[in-house]
């Protein structure tokens, strides 16, 4: 069982509470302790170039705040209507490609 902690900002040297709940929350997940307050934390995110919205629920979901670059796109060949396509993953031999303009209604879009 977790007690409340007290921690000291690594930025605005206050004091801040790791609840327990935080505590029990940040071990499931893996996560080491915060080395910073609430307010810290989010003035950190909001100074990021995203304004660090591009995390999905904030915690190592996607987008990660950063330029990957240009996508790697592989030739291909439609298997529904024959076009040539460009595809963001190497195609397997027996697996059908789509060109995205039959690959459209198979999504139900």
């Amino acid at each position: 069982m977790y007690m409340d902690k007290i921690l000291v900002c690594a930025d605005c040297n206050q004091q801040f509470v790791f609840a327990a709940s935080e505590q029990d929350f940040y071990s499931q997940r893996g996560f080491t302790e915060p080395k910073r307050c609430v307010a810290c934390r989010d003035a950190r995110k909001a100074s990021r170039p995203d304004g660090g919205g591009s995390r999905s629920g904030g915690f190592g979901g996607g987008g990660g705040g950063y330029d990957r670059g240009p996508r790697e796109m592989f030739p291909a060949t439609c298997s529904n209507c024959g076009k040539s396509t460009e595809v963001p993953f190497r195609p397997t031999s027996g697996k059908p490609v789509l060109c995205s303009d039959c690959f459209r209604p198979s999504r139900g879009n």
